[in-house]
């Protein structure tokens, strides 16, 4: 018998590091000025966008059975209800805490705030009442917060019940962890 040829399965990696270097790839992961999320979003986060991907495939299945059967004025406001949704599927999945060297990004839903590291007191997590899973339900749990050098209130940067790290306290001490070692390094 004689063995299967390996396949790559390029689409299944980054474009980049396939022709890249290991020199490179590495150069290229250690370059401090790219904002990038410390943590992996997590099981709910990903659940509501793939729910809303899955919306947005229906609506434009349905889409192309109105612009065969009738007008395209209901064809066209599919099309754009199912972009909206996309758009929207994707903003849920960037939603969270970027670190770069210029400072810590808070990515939410319709706004971003971006807040350099010299302009922060300190970053450190604290137990205080937090939203579940960004409603107005608050329960007791952790949270991480930023706290700026002007005297605002502390702003929360993660907490360990929203949509990344509900059920994974680890995984919440990693990204907690990561992210305070960024602030110890930069604040400087």
């Amino acid at each position: 018998m004689s063995e299967d040829p390996v396949v790559p399965l390029t689409f299944l990696t980054d474009e980049r590091a396939v022709m890249e270097t290991p020199d490179e790839t590495t150069a290229r992961l250690d370059d401090r000025s790219r904002w990038r999320r410390p943590y992996r979003p997590g099981p709910y986060r990903v659940g509501a966008a793939a729910l809303l991907m899955l919306l947005a495939a229906y609506v434009l299945f349905a889409g192309v059975i109105i612009a065969l059967a009738g007008p395209l004025k209901g064809a066209g406001a599919c099309l754009a209800l199912a972009a909206v949704l996309i758009a929207l599927a994707l903003r849920l999945l960037r939603m969270g805490a970027w670190v770069s060297e210029r400072g810590v990004r808070r990515v939410g839903l319709l706004s971003t705030t971006t807040l350099p590291w010299r302009r922060l007191a300190s970053v450190r997590t604290t137990q205080q009442p937090v939203k579940w899973l960004g409603l107005p339900r608050t329960v007791q749990g952790q949270a991480l917060l930023a706290v700026p050098l002007t005297g605002e209130p502390p702003r929360p940067l993660l907490t360990d019940h929203n949509a990344d790290f509900l059920g994974r306290s680890e995984a919440f001490a990693r990204a907690c962890d990561a992210i305070e070692a960024w602030a110890d390094e930069y604040r400087r």
